[in-house]
């Protein structure tokens, strides 16, 4: 089985989470940690639970999410995934963060790709990539069968969906791609997205107002 810790930080309160097998091996995904209070709370978790980082992974590129990718790398000194296609958005981020108020943002080199069609082990437990792009042009979505946790980035929100009009992104594309992949998983799937609280497939299958069955828009 595996665990998960929710972290929320930075001005856009953007959700870090740290991923766990029983044997204490971890995946940082999406670490947001900019101010050293921040970094400070996500590495005081990861000594506390005596865990060993294995990797950093980023569902998507956006700013929010990779804020923390250099330190994440460095303090750990592990491999850092992304989908090939987010690689232009992430290299992307340096031309503007300083605007968004982060000029002391740190870039981070891509250790490797990581492909949909291949799934992702932790210790021994798989983890199953999800191609779901849209917010994003190659955002991920990573699913754990047996501990039903589905890690969803920027895709399926509670109530919503990711927007789409950054660059990259296309709105059909998304809503295809959500009830495609993500709404084919179990309805008690829990899904942990990028912002905001826990919701599940079955829930927003019905009650989402972009993908469910009550779609308004």
């Amino acid at each position: 089985m595996l665990q998960l810790k929710t972290f929320t930080f930075n001005p856009f309160q953007e959700n870090t989470y740290v991923l766990y097998n029983d044997e204490k091996e971890a995946i940082i995904l999406d670490p947001g940690c900019y101010e050293n209070h921040e970094k400070n709370e996500l590495t005081n978790f990861i000594e506390q639970e005596n865990l060993q980082v294995t990797m950093l992974i980023n569902t998507h590129c956006h700013i929010d999410h990779v804020l923390g990718n250099a330190f994440v790398k460095r303090k750990y000194n592990v491999p850092f995934l992304i989908h090939k296609k987010e690689l232009p958005v992430l290299k992307s981020v340096i031309t503007y963060a300083s605007n968004y108020g982060f000029p002391a943002y740190e870039e981070a080199e891509v250790t490797d790709y990581l492909d949909e069609q291949k799934d992702l082990l932790l210790g021994k437990e798989v983890i199953k990539l999800l191609f779901v792009p849209g917010h994003a042009p190659g955002h991920l979505v990573f699913y754990h069968e047996d501990s039903k946790i589905c890690i969803g980035g920027d895709t399926l929100f509670q109530g919503s969906i990711g927007r789409t009009d950054l660059p990259g992104g296309d709105h059909q594309t998304l809503l295809d791609a959500i009830k495609k992949e993500m709404f084919a998983l179990p309805e008690d799937t829990k899904v942990y997205p990028g912002h905001g609280p826990m919701t599940t497939i079955g829930y927003e299958k019905e009650n989402n107002p972009f993908v469910g069955k009550r779609a308004r828009f």
